[in-house]
């Protein structure tokens, strides 16, 4: 590994969002650390990114860790400290939904999209913050969304995670940044992934200004900026919705 090389971090990035940032951030000369839920279906998705990333003449590792459990994260970053010495980018990709009425919605629909989308994000940021604490640098990029900032019917569970990504964002963005640590979010509209394939997306377009749903790939351009060293924008909540949210 060159001195150069920076370590990037992305959690759920065997698939959609997560899998393209990976690849963006690796052709800027990151070793992408490729994050998976530990079952086959994931790991063959994760081993598949890192063959196309070495294909590309990047470098990635796949880390099987269950990010909502701190335990499996503490060894997962201790993992990568061992074999890589840094972490320079952190992206809290990881995420689900379990959509409902609220009346509705189930104990356990409510409780698995708040421990996979909001106590994911503060299991693995709080020790990688530690570690770009010692380092006095790091960029930390969360995965939040326009549901976030203006609610969604069927969405309790994943509204309100969102919602609290963008202010824990913004506390760890004041509390790091004496230390050369920036920390954003991005707030993804509609975008064409597996995760809105059940959608109308032909209904949800007539929504958009700009008539059309968004790809992985503008999420992943505007994480890649942010990533960027020396980044003089912090405690920012991006959307990137098509002008959904005007």
């Amino acid at each position: 590994m060159s001195e150069e090389k920076r370590i990037a971090l992305i959690t759920g990035a065997s698939s959609g969002i997560g899998r393209v940032t990976a690849i963006e951030l690796a052709k800027e000369g990151c070793t992408a650390i490729i994050n998976y839920y530990p079952v086959p279906a994931c790991e063959a998705d994760a081993i598949n990114v890192v063959k196309e990333i070495e294909a590309l003449g990047g470098t990635a590792k796949a880390i099987a860790c269950d990010v909502t459990k701190s335990e499996e994260v503490e060894k997962m970053v201790s993992q990568i400290m061992e074999e890589f010495g840094r972490i320079d980018v952190l992206v809290n990709n990881a995420g689900i939904t379990r959509d409902g009425l609220l009346v509705r919605m189930s104990d356990d629909d409510w409780e698995r999209v708040i421990n996979t989308n909001l106590n994911s994000v503060f299991y693995v940021t709080r020790p990688v913050a530690k570690i770009m604490m010692k380092q006095r640098s790091g960029n930390i990029v969360n995965m939040a969304s326009i549901t976030g900032v203006y609610g969604n019917a069927g969405q309790a569970n994943y509204a309100s995670t969102k919602a609290a990504v963008i202010g824990f964002t913004k506390t760890i963005a004041k509390e790091l940044a004496s230390r050369g640590i920036v920390a954003n979010a991005v707030a993804p509209g509609f975008i064409a992934t597996p995760m809105t394939e059940k959608l109308d997306t032909e209904k949800i377009a007539e929504r958009i200004p700009l008539k059309r749903l968004g790809t992985p790939e503008d999420i992943a351009d505007l994480v890649k900026f942010l990533s960027k060293p020396n980044l003089y924008i912090t405690g920012q909540v991006i959307g990137v919705d098509g002008g959904l949210v005007i």
